[in-house]
């Protein structure tokens, strides 16, 4: 079959098992709640054959009119090489409108990115591994719905963009872990069940030694459990997690187009992202 006579629809909750196919064919860890987190604050498409086999999907995570994210693109093993990719993305792209988009890049789909005007922004380091035994830190605290706020607001400085629906589906399916400084929250933390065990991330924090004491937060609690942290390059925290036990394992490459302005006023930092799929 020609790649001109798949047709590109909207990605509806349908799609799911699909979609959990095609990620499984990729190696990727996405359990279907994991998908489903995604598609419940995604706009996205899917390139269907028609005999009604889905062979592609792309999704968008929109952040207000401020920013999207592009994730969960992949392209069935037998239709690489068609164009469907450039088909998916320039779907993407027209959901996204006119917000500044970013992704996370694997080496492959880095031509076509950079075709369509996407620039490197820094390196992913996706640790991951059975946690050790690990202290618990000392000033850090389990959050409440009523840090909820102050939360989103950190990360809207961290991120540069408002994700109050993101940090709310957060809340409602993980666990928060917070640093006070006189009594402002200056550094948040949050751990959620995905793929082979739990993910740590988003971590926001004003500085590498509080975060992490926020992820020590949480390590501390699972020693001998599976846990999965996507780190920046630019964070340093990748000699630490491996010290812990969470090994370096692959990675991405972060892109964004245009270019981002960075803050000249917010000192708070992404040490560590939500997933690879939601920044």
């Amino acid at each position: 079959m020609q790649v001109g006579d798949i047709e590109i629809k909207a990605f509806t909750a349908d799609h799911l098992a699909a979609a959990i196919r095609l990620s499984q064919e990729a190696r990727w860890p996405h359990r279907r709640e994991d998908w489903q987190v995604v598609q419940q604050l995604s706009e996205g498409v899917v390139a269907v054959e028609s005999d009604g086999t889905v062979v592609g999907t792309a999704l968008v995570t929109p952040y207000g009119p401020d920013c999207a994210t592009i994730n969960m693109v992949i392209v069935d093993s037998t239709m690489r090489g068609r164009g469907l990719g450039r088909r998916l993305m320039d779907a993407a792209l027209t959901i996204g409108g006119t917000r500044p988009l970013r992704l996370i890049a694997t080496s492959d789909g880095l031509p076509l990115y950079e075709k369509l005007g996407f620039r490197e922004t820094g390196t992913i380091l996706q640790h991951q591994g059975i946690v050790a035994s690990a202290l618990s830190p000392a000033n850090t605290q389990s959050a409440t719905a009523d840090d909820l706020p102050a939360i989103t607001v950190l990360d809207r400085q961290a991120f540069g963009a408002d994700r109050t629906a993101l940090m709310t589906k957060l809340f409602e399916i993980g666990e928060f872990s917070v640093i006070r400084h006189d009594d402002d929250i200056t550094g948040f933390a949050c751990i959620r069940a995905f793929g082979r065990g739990e993910v740590i991330g988003p971590v926001v924090a004003s500085n590498a030694e509080d975060a992490k004491l926020l992820v020590s937060h949480f390590l501390a609690q699972r020693a001998g459990s599976f846990v999965r942290v996507d780190t920046t390059g630019a964070a340093g925290l990748s000699d630490w997690l491996s010290e812990h036990a969470l090994s370096h394992v692959g990675g991405g490459i972060a892109m964004s187009r245009p270019l981002p302005i960075p803050s000249a006023t917010s000192t708070a930092t992404t040490f560590a992202l939500a997933n690879q799929a939601l920044g």
